[in-house]
């Protein structure tokens, strides 16, 4: 079943680009920008990945996003990511980037995403992996933080081909964020949202109804509402799930236990994805492991879950088939 995973065509629509950021090169970056951290090691902070709820894996988040300063900095994280990925058999990725948690801190918009940007570019060249970037509001922020930042994004159409929301959920619920939305998709941005991670299966409905996504990064909790499920299946909405991370963050305590093969059983369009991988502990074909040993996933599942991957991308209709054919060359042994 390993050698299966390890090159079967897949993509990525779940990771944080900041959350790809390995203790070592945390450890390096903050070296090169004379950055202070608590951690003396690489091993201390590794050491301090080990979180007991969401919020706790923020706050060590967003400490450890402070060595990244310079377009060189983004271009590096973003191109170890591809480099990683690329041997793990991904062909596309849609990556999340977490604008404002870096203009705060008085990194510029253009620094992060030109340094985001030459990285993908290189990472088409060098590996073959296509790719999208979406920029996410961080919902513990006012929504006014969130237009302003969507301004910064407008003359970057070009190169931003989605706005999601992210960050702490509980208590910030989606309908906080209907106007930016409605002016993000309004001027030809896709959308997508986490929502049902934390927080409760009415999170879930709404961002399908106040912010009108695309796709829900997440979603575990809409197994509470059986409606929610049925209008799920029926919409055909992917769930881009993240099983290492739920593991984690303690939204299932066990491996056994997780909802990945009752979402598939209800016939629910869903995805396999790594979210913060250098925190969570794998990879996406660590998470496609974990799920196919822990629930007894066949060869052909494993494939469909990985032709989800395309079929929910934003990739155009043609590209979609013929990674899709990918896949079916792969399982056939083409």
């Amino acid at each position: 079943m390993t050698d299966f995973i390890a090159s079967l065509p897949k993509a990525e629509l779940h990771i944080h680009i900041e959350g790809s950021l390995e203790p070592e090169m945390m450890f390096a970056l903050a070296q090169r920008n004379g950055v202070s951290l608590p951690y003396d090691s690489v091993e201390a902070i590794r050491a301090a990945y080990s979180f007991a709820n969401l919020q706790d894996f923020l706050d060590l988040y967003y400490q450890g996003m402070s060595v990244l300063r310079t377009e060189q900095d983004f271009h590096d994280l973003t191109l170890a990511y591809l480099t990683r990925v690329a041997a793990d058999g991904v062909k596309h990725v849609e990556i999340f980037f977490d604008p404002q948690a870096h203009t705060a801190r008085g990194v510029a918009f253009e620094t992060v995403l030109d340094g985001i940007h030459s990285a993908l570019q290189e990472g088409e060249r060098r590996f073959g992996v296509t790719s999208k970037l979406i920029l996410c509001f961080l919902r513990h922020l006012p929504a006014e933080d969130a237009l302003a930042t969507l301004e910064q994004a407008m003359d970057h159409r070009d190169r931003i081909v989605g706005v999601g929301l992210d960050s702490s959920e509980n208590g910030y619920p989606p309908e906080l964020f209907t106007e930016v939305f409605a002016k993000a998709r309004a001027a030809g941005f896709r959308a997508v949202a986490h929502a049902g991670e934390e927080g409760p299966p009415a999170y879930v409905r709404g961002a399908l109804e106040a912010l009108q996504v695309d796709r829900i990064d997440h979603g575990n909790r809409a197994l509470e509402d059986e409606n929610l499920v049925a209008e799920l299946a029926e919409r055909r909405m992917p769930l881009t799930v993240c099983p290492l991370s739920n593991l984690r963050l303690c939204g299932v305590t066990d491996m056994k236990q997780h909802p990945l093969k009752t979402m598939l059983d209800k016939g629910l369009f869903v995805t396999v994805n790594s979210d913060d991988p250098s925190y969570f502990g794998g990879y996406v074909n660590d998470n496609y492991r974990a799920v196919q040993q822990a629930l007894g996933l066949s060869d052909a599942v494993l494939a469909e879950i990985a032709r989800n991957s395309f079929a929910a991308s934003f990739l155009d209709d043609e590209a979609k088939a013929a990674r899709i054919a990918e896949v079916d060359a792969y399982v056939n042994g083409g």
